[in-house]
């Protein structure tokens, strides 16, 4: 009976021994930090993978140094059914555990894309089809059926409906995933500007505030200049004048303008020539930015009618009150433009 006793207290403690050392080394491998060195490695998992395919080739390409352990406390976990597909950064210094814990919770990498300012429909697709993570299939054709799931109505183009902005995304998301991004981005910033809008504004409708923001960020990059062009463009439109805006009449062209605005184009009339019509155009010709649109609804106050680039390389306007004051400044930036040739 003693034997008996003491084979058992053996076994036991033999038993004991083994789970120690178990938890000991399960331990020590769920804590130790991945072999991952630098900025990091990407690994990625395809959809339908089994936890068994992802542990062993974590293994196979030196990243863990047993997949069996990695398994075990997987399963032992539950965790193991609840890893996500993705493409996935692993960081230097990340431990097993927390590989874990980020390939369950679909932590996966995510890629940027920035829309710029001033970009028209074509910029903006264009953009979207070069970028190796999105998976890009819109086309020119595709806009109305698209904007009309956005929620954008009867409106015909895109422009003035996507914020400019930079906006992130896991690899293979579509195009038409980052353009939802950015409606429903310029959708709370446009409510949010109208709702702050000054009194003197000339646009009577968020639309119209969009259309005239596109006009100002086509015809300045200068931050200072947003709210002096918007005042312009605000006093001609109470005065009933014509806006005689080059962008304008270049984005009635189309893709078809060869970069050489000519008298002709001026003459040749388009919805969108405001050389040939009073008010806005009917839609906006770019996508305009926050700032372009607070100025729109924030024209600066004063008397300017009129503004002419400078030729200077800041890229400044010269603004006056009087024609005459503008047909001398048109005078000295053709002069700085000739010069500048010679």
């Amino acid at each position: 009976m003693k034997r008996l006793l003491f084979v058992g207290a053996a076994g036991i403690a033999i038993l004991l021994v083994g789970v120690t050392f178990a938890a000991i080394r399960m331990n020590g491998f769920l804590h130790t930090p991945v072999a991952v060195n630098g900025d990091g490695l990407e690994f990625e998992i395809v959809s339908g993978t089994s936890f068994r395919a992802v542990s062993d080739e974590l293994e196979q390409r030196g990243i863990i140094d047993d997949s069996v352990l990695f398994r075990l406390y997987a399963r032992w976990t539950g965790q193991a059914g609840n890893v996500q597909a993705g493409d996935y950064l692993i960081k230097a210094g990340t431990t097993p555990l927390e590989l874990l814990q980020q390939f369950t919770s679909g932590a996966v990498q995510l890629y940027s894309f920035t829309i710029i300012e001033g970009w028209n429909q074509w910029d903006l697709l264009g953009a979207l089809h070069e970028h190796p993570y999105i998976d890009a299939g819109l086309t020119d054709e595709d806009w109305p059926a698209f904007l009309e799931e956005l929620g954008a109505g009867d409106i015909p183009h895109p422009e003035g409906l996507f914020l400019p902005e930079t906006y992130r995304f896991p690899r293979n998301s579509t195009d038409r995933d980052v353009l939802a991004q950015a409606y429903g981005l310029m959708q709370s910033v446009l409510a949010e500007e109208w709702s702050g809008r000054a009194s003197d504004a000339a646009v009577t409708t968020p639309y119209e505030a969009l259309i005239l923001a596109s006009i100002v960020e086509k015809e300045t990059a200068r931050a200072d200049e947003r709210p002096r062009i918007s005042g312009v463009f605000t006093r001609r439109l109470e005065k009933r004048m014509r806006l005689q805006t080059d962008p304008t009449v270049i984005y009635g062209i189309g893709r078809a303008f060869n970069g050489n605005l000519t008298r002709k184009d001026l003459r040749t009339d388009t919805p969108y020539n405001t050389y040939t019509r009073r008010g806005l155009p009917p839609t906006p010709i770019a996508l305009p930015g926050r700032d372009a649109i607070n100025a729109a609804l924030h024209p600066a106050a004063g008397e300017e009618l009129y503004f002419v680039a400078t030729g200077l390389d800041d890229g400044s306007h010269a603004f006056s009150v009087t024609k005459e004051q503008h047909d001398a400044a048109v005078a000295e930036y053709l002069r700085r433009l000739r010069k500048k040739r010679q």
